[in-house]
Order: C-alpha cells, then sequence, then structure tokens
C-alpha cells in the first residue's frame, strides 16, 4: 500500500505562522520598534540621576530592570508563539510596550522610571521569539540563514535608532524627557495594525504552559559557544548603553545628548553593518573575529574607564564591529540547526543569554560604585570581560574542530554506503 507522503516540520506547523512578505515586514518592524523604544533612555539617564538625585547603583539597576524581566518573560513566553500564533502574543506585547513609553513619559521619579523599564522588558522578552520564529518560518529552507541575519539585524537595528533619536530628540528638540516616548507610541500604534492584520491561527492541539525551552542534545555544544559569545557582545553593548554616557559627562565633560546618544548609537550602527559579513565568513569564523574585535574594545575601555572621548569613540568603532560579528554569527550557528517544533523557545533561550549579558555586567559596575568611582567601575567590569572573551574564542575553536572531525568521518561511511546500494541494484538488475 503507498503511504501518504510525510509532511515537513514547516508544512505540519506552517499553520501556526501565516506566511507571506507582509508577515516578515510586520515581524521585522516590530522588532525595530520594540528595541528602539526599550533603548530611548540610554542617553537621557543622566539626566534622570540628576532631576531625581538617585545614585550610579539606583542608575544601573533602573537600566538592568529591563534584563531583570525580559529573562524570566523568555523563559515563560519562549514557546508561546509556538501553541499560541504569533498575533496573540505580538498584540499582548505591543500594549505592554506602550505602558512602558507611557510610564517613561509621565516620569515623577526612579519608580516610574524603574515601571517603564519592567514593561519595556516583558514586552520585548515575549515578542522577541514570536518575531524571530515569525521571520524565520515564513522563509524557504535555503533562505533561513537570510532570514536569521533579518531577524538580528532588526533587533540591532532598533537598539541603534533608539540612543541616536532619544539623544537628538533631547538636545534640539522640546520637552527632552516626554517627545521621544509620544513619537514611540505612535509607531507602537502603526505596530498593532500591523499585527492586526495578521491572519489568526487556528487551534492547534498542543496547549501553551509556561516551561523551561528545551535544547536538543545534538545542539548543546553549538548553544553553549553561542550564548557565551552573545553574552560577551552584549555585555560590551550594555556598558556603552548604561553608564558610558554618565562617564563621558564626568570625566570628560560632555553634556551634548546628541554627541552622547550618537555615540552609544554607533555601537550598534556598526554592528548592524557588520553583520551581513556573517554569511560571507561562516558562523564560527564569524564569532571569533567578533571575540577579536571585543577584547581590543574592552581593553581600550579598561585602560581608560570611558573618561576619554577619542578613546571611547574608537572603542565603540570596535565594539560594534565585534557585537555585529559575534552576535550574529551566535545566531546564525543555533537558528541553523534548530527544529522547526522548537524554534521559537530555542530562540528565547539564546536571547536570555543575550539579555543578561546586556544588564547583568552594569549592574556589576553598579555594585562597584558603592567603593570606587564609577570610571574606575568601568576599567575593572571591561577588564574582566576582556579576559573571558579568551576562554570564549578557545571554546568555539574546540568544538568547531569537533563538528568538523565528526563530519570529516561520516563522509566517507556515507560515500561507502552509497557505493554499497548502487552495487546492490546493479547485480539485481
Amino acid at each position: 500500500m503507498k503511504q501518504p507522503p510525510r509532511e515537513s516540520p514547516t508544512q505540519e506547523f506552517g499553520h501556526q505562522f501565516p506566511s507571506g512578505g507582509r508577515e516578515r515586514r510586520t515581524a521585522a518592524y516590530l522588532l525595530v520598534v520594540l528595541t528602539a523604544g526599550a533603548y530611548l533612555p540610554s542617553p537621557l539617564y543622566p539626566g534622570y540621576q540628576e532631576a531625581f538625585g538617585f545614585s550610579d547603583l539606583a542608575m544601573t539597576l533602573i537600566y538592568a530592570t529591563f534584563a531583570l524581566v525580559s529573562a524570566p518573560a523568555l523563559l515563560l513566553f519562549g514557546s508561546a508563539a509556538d501553541a499560541l500564533g504569533p498575533r496573540r502574543v505580538l498584540r499582548s506585547s505591543v500594549v505592554v510596550a506602550a505602558v512602558g513609553s507611557t510610564c517613561f513619559a509621565c516620569a515623577a521619579g526612579p519608580v516610574w522610571l524603574l515601571a517603564g523599564r519592567a514593561a519595556q522588558g516583558l514586552a520585548l522578552g515575549a515578542a522577541t521569539g514570536a518575531a524571530t520564529a515569525l521571520l524565520i518560518h515564513n522563509a524557504p529552507e535555503h533562505k533561513r540563514p537570510r532570514a536569521s541575519m533579518l531577524a538580528g539585524m532588526a533587533f540591532v537595528s532598533g537598539t541603534a535608532a533608539g540612543p541616536i533619536a532619544a539623544g537628538a530628540l533631547a538636545q534640539y528638540a522640546p520637552a527632552p524627557a516626554v517627545l521621544p516616548y509620544l513619537i514611540h507610541l505612535v509607531l507602537l500604534a502603526e505596530g498593532m495594525r500591523r499585527v492586526s492584520a495578521l491572519s489568526a491561527a487556528p487551534p492547534h492541539p498542543r496547549r501553551w504552559r509556561p516551561t523551561c525551552p528545551h535544547v536538543p542534545a545534538s545542539l548543546r555544544q553549538r548553544f553553549a559557544v553561542a550564548a557565551t559569545t552573545g553574552f560577551l557582545a552584549w555585555s560590551a553593548a550594555g556598558l556603552f548603553l548604561a553608564v558610558i554616557p554618565a562617564t563621558l559627562s564626568r570625566a570628560a565633560r560632555i553634556d551634548d545628548l546628541a554627541v552622547t546618544g550618537g555615540l552609544v548609537g554607533a555601537v550598534l550602527a556598526c554592528s548592524v553593518a557588520a553583520q551581513p559579513l556573517v554569511a560571507r565568513c561562516g558562523a564560527p569564523r564569524a564569532q571569533l573575529t567578533g571575540l577579536g574585535a571585543l577584547m581590543c574594545a574592552l581593553a581600550v575601555l579598561a585602560v581608560t574607564g570611558g573618561g576619554s572621548l577619542p578613546a571611547t569613540l574608537l572603542a565603540a568603532l570596535a565594539a560594534g564591529t565585534g557585537h555585529g560579528m559575534a552576535y550574529g554569527g551566535a545566531t546564525a550557528a543555533v537558528d541553523a540547526a534548530a527544529p522547526d517544533r522548537h524554534r521559537g523557545a530555542i530562540s528565547s533561550a539564546l536571547h536570555l543569554a543575550f539579555y543578561l549579558g546586556a544588564g547583568g555586567p552594569a549592574i556589576a559596575v553598579g555594585l562597584l560604585t558603592l567603593s570606587h568611582d564609577l570610571t574606575t567601575a568601568v576599567s575593572w567590569l571591561s577588564a574582566a570581560a576582556a579576559l573571558f572573551t579568551l576562554p570564549a574564542a578557545t571554546a568555539s575553536v574546540l568544538v568547531h574542530r569537533v563538528r568538523s572531525a565528526a563530519v570529516a568521518t561520516m563522509a566517507p561511511v556515507s560515500s561507502r554506503s552509497g557505493q554499497a546500494a548502487s552495487s546492490a541494484v546493479v547485480g539485481h538488475t
């Protein structure tokens, strides 16, 4: 009896992820807008600190609240899109992001800032897996590496656009603490319109429940290297987003918010420019190259503490290039091997490492300021992160060699099996 054709994973779960260019554009748009909103406050932290009178530790905690909330949100909602469909998850994320921008626009004290950061973290944490999976599921198999790169570029583009726009508006436009968030609310309204136009996912037999994402055993070594590499990449970016504006304001007397916002945004802009190179040199080499550039950038910060504008600009360019290669290579390495059934959950687990990298070192800097000045704290943390790039690079090389050896071992076996099968067919004939 002729067996019916077996559905591919994409066909089996494709009803959860509507196909078409409009859906991909919607997912990319939301990643850009949500990440831009999450990093709008970066150049404004020194102003908030002066207006509300809180400490350096409080400043870094306000920044890191985003990561502290988005990390559990990724665990709770990472697989939600796989079961509920992307539209429901993304619509909820847009609403929560609007609450976050409203908190910042109405802020009258640090509690408002904490609430706003928590809402931003929850929104982006819930949306990351859904939007990334929506982008990749809608791409043909041979174009999925490109779709993965698009998701990464959209994520980082928003992170760059937020500080640049907020710095320019705060320096040259009226109502610097309100206008950036009002514009963001308008962009979120457009996002809600686009998400509402997506087709709703039909009922799915698998009910969603918050679970810890499962990484298949065959993927764990690659995942561990990618998570470590991405953690270090976002640690470097997090230092620029959280504390470099304050160090430049104090040590270098740079009070132009457009300059500090542009400097912070330059890190992520260089990252976006570097990410297309990942496809040319391959994920393993991209991660190694990125780690090398990150080590150089962190070494510069370790020497200067972020207090010199020329040196910090040089570090920003190196950190951005390294971030793009390391982060892009990490996401490409995992997305290329992730099974469709668990793609949203695995993507969320990987971004969990990224968010922890962006927030954890910032908190460490804040704790160091309890006994040292901010410039010294940045120097010490940068030196420690630079040292960690060495074992990360070593692990990346070892895992790549093991995989290459395994492929080389399997190739002759496959060849012999093919020859035996051909001989059997000839003999039967």
